[in-house]
């Protein structure tokens, strides 16, 4: 049955229910049972229905929940965004609903399905599958079935999708940091952390390059390190292997995120080095981790109350149909501190 054939009398029929108990489901009426509306939206996302204007119309009922995704809270980087989230929900009369996948995409997916039984106004999706480089085919068209009847904002992207994206300008911040340290004097620069097969981190492996590229500098395969964890316990053994391979040691480390750079400190440190005399490190995110740790790490950072501004901002404009962008960049900005020294007076440059 195609979708453009699909009423509400065929989703009632094949759900067994009345034509009036669909529609308390399309408005968003309790009084249905929670197995007949179960049913009801199940047939929803099975033919992508969506209601014409006439029919949306005969309710503005709304929940004033927005439910946000995050692949794990834990993360300084998660926790942020949310809390600011929240901050600008608050503002705008809207209650926010989270939830963790903890890094599962079954899980994921679970969650996706109960906020959207919850009737949810609009979702947040941070991270897992949207920050995937290759977008899977039948998640996609899962999140395009949402998105019919509810607007989906997402942190990374979703090709095909008509979700809307609200993306941090990696490229600008792998582009800020290369260039403060290649200004600095830093040529034997070493990217550490991260898989390549998450969209946010190939960006930065890539501008990575083309910044070496642009200034003549060699481009060596040892000095782009992959972890599969974003986590500090990658970046502790990612430090250790670069010291255990007995390569030449760089002068700089770019860190995937906070988290790993701690670890790479650690190591750093267990191996009799200073941080910043011998080796410099800097990171992304520039969450309070990078503002505690000793010394305090330059860090690439952004303005996370106007990025959670925005994701909202987003959602309620779409919500209430006044077509926001459909991508919007949030600009990074480094954050200069005593992790990193200038070695051009030791004419390595």
């Amino acid at each position: 049955m195609g979708k453009e054939r699909v009423s509400i009398y065929h989703i009632a029929k094949e759900a067994g229910v009345s034509p009036a108990t669909v529609s308390r489901v399309l408005t968003h009426n309790a009084n249905v049972s929670d197995e007949k509306r179960i049913r009801v939206e199940e047939l929803i996302l099975k033919y992508d229905f969506r209601p014409n204007a006439m029919a949306r119309g005969l309710s503005n009922t709304q929940s004033k929940i927005i439910g946000l995704l995050a692949p794990d809270i834990r993360n300084p980087f998660y926790a942020n965004l949310a809390v600011e989230c929240e901050r600008a929900a608050s503002e705008s009369g809207y209650i926010l609903m989270l939830c963790n996948s903890m890094n599962n995409l079954v899980m994921e997916e679970y969650h996706l399905q109960k906020m959207f039984e919850q009737r949810v106004d609009a979702l947040i999706l941070m991270g897992g599958r949207v920050d995937e480089l290759v977008s899977d085919e039948e998640y996609v068209e899962k999140m395009n079935q949402i998105a019919g009847t509810t607007p989906v904002v997402i942190t990374g992207k979703l090709d095909g999708s008509d979700c809307f994206q609200v993306n941090i300008d990696e490229a600008q911040a792998m582009d800020k940091l290369m260039e403060y340290l290649i200004h600095n004097g830093h040529s034997n620069i070493c990217l550490m952390g991260g898989r390549k097969n998450v969209n946010s981190t190939y960006s930065k492996r890539i501008r990575y390059r083309g910044s070496l590229r642009k200034y003549g500098i060699p481009f060596r395969t040892e000095y782009m390190v992959e972890t599969q964890e974003y986590s500090l316990e990658a970046g502790y053994q990612a430090m250790n292997d670069l010291f255990d391979s007995k390569i030449e040691l760089p002068t700089a480390i770019i860190a995937i995120n906070d988290l790993t750079a701690l670890g790479i400190v650690q190591s750093i440190r267990q191996h009799s080095l200073r941080i910043p005399e011998d080796i410099s490190v800097a990171s992304f995110d520039n969450t309070f981790l990078a503002a505690s740790c000793t010394p305090r790490l330059t860090s690439v950072g952004y303005n996370y109350d106007k990025f959670g501004d925005k994701l909202v901002e987003t959602a309620i404009a779409a919500l209430e149909g006044k077509n926001p962008e459909k991508l919007q960049l949030i600009p990074p900005e480094l954050v200069v501190r005593e992790s990193c020294r200038s070695i051009l007076t030791e004419g390595l440059y």
